[in-house]
This record gives C-alpha cells, sequence and structure tokens, in this order.
C-alpha cells in the first residue's frame, strides 16, 4: 500500500514539476493529441538543438460496481463482488532526444494489478534521421523508421486504442479486448511510409524476455503489417490493415498473455479465495499459445469529423508446449466512437466484443460475448473521466466449469492523468 500511494504521490508532483516539457521528435504524445495516433509520422516540425530529457506519467483510478453469477454445477463458488476502488496503477514514461532524428524511450510500471511493484515495460531507441553525413541515407529516412530494443510488438492496431496500465487516454474505453494481443519482446522493426501506404516488418526474441537457455528450442517470432492510411479530406480520414505475427517455437510466447497491468475488471468469474495479482486477468480469454502461435488480425478505421468507426477481425493458430495438436481462436470487434464539443472534449462509443476459441481441456467451443456503452469528457487535454456500462456472457462451457452460464455486468468509472 505505501508503494502505490508513494506512485499517487510522485505522479501528482511530477506532473507539477514538469508543466513545461521539452518536445521531442516523432514522439505520440501521451495526452489527448496522441489519440488515432498509430506509427509515429515522420513529419516532424521540431528542430534538434541538444540533448533533451522528458520525463511524464500516467496515473489511473476507477470504480467497480459489478455483479457477475453462473450456473454451475461444480463446487466451486464465485467471489463475493462488491463496489469499491480499484487499484490505483501508474506508469513513468522517459523519453530523451539523443540526436537528430534518434530518440530513446523507457516505460515503467510503478504500480500495476499484476505487479505491484515497480517493474520496467521496456525500453528502445527509434531511428527516424541518418546518425552519419549520406545523401542516400538521408533519402531513405524520409520514409523509413527503425525501432531497436524491447518494445510493445507492432501487431495489428487494436493496441494503438488500448489502455496500457497507468495510461488510459487513448482508450475510449474502460476495459481492452477479451482476446488481448498485446506483448513486449526484445528485438528490431522497420517501418515504411509514403503516400499514406505503409509496411512494417519486425523480428523478435518471441518472448517477453531474454534467455540464453537452448532447451527447449526457441525461434524468433516474426511480424508484417502493410497497409494504408490517409487524411482525405478535411473531414474523412481512412485506414486500412492486415498484419500477421509467426512464431514457431518458444518455451513461454506471450502474445496472448504479455499484459503485465491486467484485466481492468477486477475479480470477475473467479472463484472464492482469489486474489487480484494471482488472477490478474479476469473477464480475458487467454488460450494458452505458449509454445507455437499464427496470428492475422485486419483493422479498418474511418474517422469522419467527430464520428469514429473502428474494427478488429483476428484468427489466430497456437498450441502450448505440453499440447500435439493446434489449436484455434477467433475475435472480432467493432466500435463507434462519436467525439463532440469544442475540440471534442465530450464522447460517447460503443463497442461489441466477441471471441470463439478452441480452449485446452475443454471439448466443444466456447464463446464469450462483450457489449461496453462509454462516455467520457476530457477535463483538459491531460485529464479524461469516464464511465462505462459492461456486459460479458459465456456460452457453451461444460455445466461443471465455473464459467457455465456466466455473466457478469455493471457500470465502470475512471478517472486518468497522462504528459
Amino acid at each position: 500500500m505505501k508503494t502505490h500511494l508513494l506512485a499517487a504521490v510522485f505522479v501528482t508532483v511530477a506532473g507539477t514539476a514538469f508543466a513545461q516539457q521539452p518536445k521531442i521528435q516523432n514522439l505520440r504524445p501521451y495526452d489527448k493529441s496522441g489519440i488515432n495516433v498509430f506509427e509515429t509520422p515522420k513529419t516532424d516540425t521540431v528542430p534538434f538543438d541538444d540533448v533533451k530529457v522528458r520525463i511524464g506519467a500516467g496515473f489511473t483510478q476507477q470504480f467497480q460496481a459489478l455483479k457477475h453469477r453462473n450456473n454451475s454445477t461444480g463446487a466451486a463458488q464465485l467471489y463475493n463482488l462488491r463496489s469499491g476502488f480499484n487499484l490505483a496503477t501508474a506508469n513513468l514514461n522517459i523519453d530523451a532526444q539523443l540526436a537528430k532524428g534518434i530518440r530513446l524511450n523507457l516505460i515503467s510500471y510503478l504500480s500495476a494489478r499484476h505487479h505491484q511493484e515497480t517493474w520496467v515495460k521496456g525500453g528502445f531507441a527509434q531511428i527516424d534521421a541518418s546518425p552519419i553525413n549520406s545523401a542516400l541515407l538521408d533519402e531513405v529516412f524520409k520514409y523509413v523508421t527503425v525501432k531497436i530494443g524491447h518494445y510493445e510488438v507492432n501487431y495489428g492496431d487494436a493496441h494503438f486504442r488500448r489502455t496500457d496500465n497507468g495510461h488510459s487516454l487513448y482508450n475510449p474505453f474502460i476495459g481492452n479486448y477479451i482476446l488481448d494481443g498485446f506483448t513486449t519482446e526484445i528485438g528490431a522493426e522497420i517501418d515504411f511510409q509514403k503516400d499514406g501506404f505503409l509496411a512494417v516488418a519486425a523480428i523478435h526474441n518471441g518472448e517477453i524476455q531474454g534467455n540464453i537457455n537452448r532447451t527447449p528450442t526457441r525461434n524468433p517470432s516474426f511480424i508484417g503489417k502493410l497497409g494504408y492510411d490517409k487524411q482525405l479530406n478535411t473531414d474523412l480520414r481512412f485506414r486500412l490493415t492486415g498484419s500477421v505475427y509467426h512464431s514457431n517455437g518458444n518455451a513461454s510466447n506471450t502474445l496472448y498473455t504479455g499484459d503485465r497491468g491486467g484485466s481492468r475488471y477486477y475479480l470477475v468469474m473467479e472463484p472464492v479465495g482469489s486474489t487480484a495479482i494471482a488472477q490478474a486477468w479476469s473477464g480475458n480469454i487467454r488460450p494458452g499459445f505458449s509454445r507455437q502461435v499464427t496470428a492475422f488480425m485486419i483493422n479498418p478505421f474511418v474517422k469522419y469529423q467527430g464520428l469514429e468507426l473502428f474494427g478488429t477481425y483476428e484468427v489466430s493458430k497456437g498450441k502450448a508446449i505440453t499440447e500435439a495438436n493446434k489449436r484455434d481462436v477467433s475475435q472480432m470487434a467493432v466500435e463507434g466512437v462519436y467525439r463532440f464539443c469544442k475540440n471534442e472534449d465530450l464522447f460517447v462509443g460503443l463497442r461489441y466484443n466477441t471471441v470463439k476459441a478452441e480452449l485446452a481441456g475443454i471439448p466443444q467451443d466456447v464463446k464469450v460475448n462483450r457489449i461496453q456503452a462509454s462516455a467520457g469528457w476530457f477535463v483538459t487535454k491531460n485529464m479524461v473521466l469516464k464511465a462505462e456500462y459492461v456486459n460479458q456472457k459465456y456460452n457453451d462451457y461444460p455445466a461443471a466449469n465455473l464459467l457455465s452460464e456466466g455473466k457478469f455486468k455493471g457500470m465502470m468509472f475512471e478517472a486518468s492523468v497522462g504528459f
């Protein structure tokens, strides 16, 4: 508890001390202006004059008022939920401008549901300009970005709109997806952007941390993305991307288990005796593809004036290290967000998310459906207040399973600061 209080105090003090932040090149802003920014753009008007260090943070607090029930014939009983405040979560963001077009990023989780102690999310160097005098490289880096380090993998577009532990300003809802394709890995990524066309190629170590043990066999993971993103006129923007993630063999791949921040819905559909740390991903589907996984995601995005439409269609196949055969999981999500009032400071949103999965130990496919309805207010560009109604249902689980005919629903409230 003292650690969490200190984290909250630090974020408050830091927000005051660093009100006038140095500007860093090719940086996605942590405030409201970072919404609907995907890969960092190549156009940048920030001049380089010296080495600069920028310190920022994200801080989020929820109030949860959810109820759950099931119709299981098993002996286990559901956790006795009551309304109350969830753990306050906090991120520390450090960005440094090292040279023209070269920056360094480091993000730490000061307080998180799964890792409540301070924990480094990752750090990387991003290169958007040639480090040496070369006319050829200068021309190449007009369109190319190189990222090297331990960072959030660029699989799909949904991860650009999700809540990342203490930072939730980009997410118009409170909860993330049921099947949450988010992790960090060590590797390198090359982005190409020209006239709206986008291509991404990346190679990573395939696991959330480094390991030099040869047993079991470890193989790299590969990511590819192709897309088109264009502001067609002053009112209309269109983006469409397709992504693939492939890992042929790891000891512990975490594409769907890499979020150390955990779920926003605390202890829903969990048994009596559960803890927020041990059961940190309540409400999520985690297929357990720790050994092999191949996943595809398609994301359309349209913004017309204040109206945003964003969709996700995802199919994935994989297996755990103890399994002989691969299993399938698929996900579909569609959301509409309308931003209005001065500077689009107010918004309302509706999301439908459904997952069909073949899970280990369950003979038939299961389905999970979720509806989220949200409303929010950006009090300033650095502070947002949100309310969300969520309703999630579990279908086709065996009668003795705790999730049989399971359901949770209710209200969530959230306040978040990001800078």
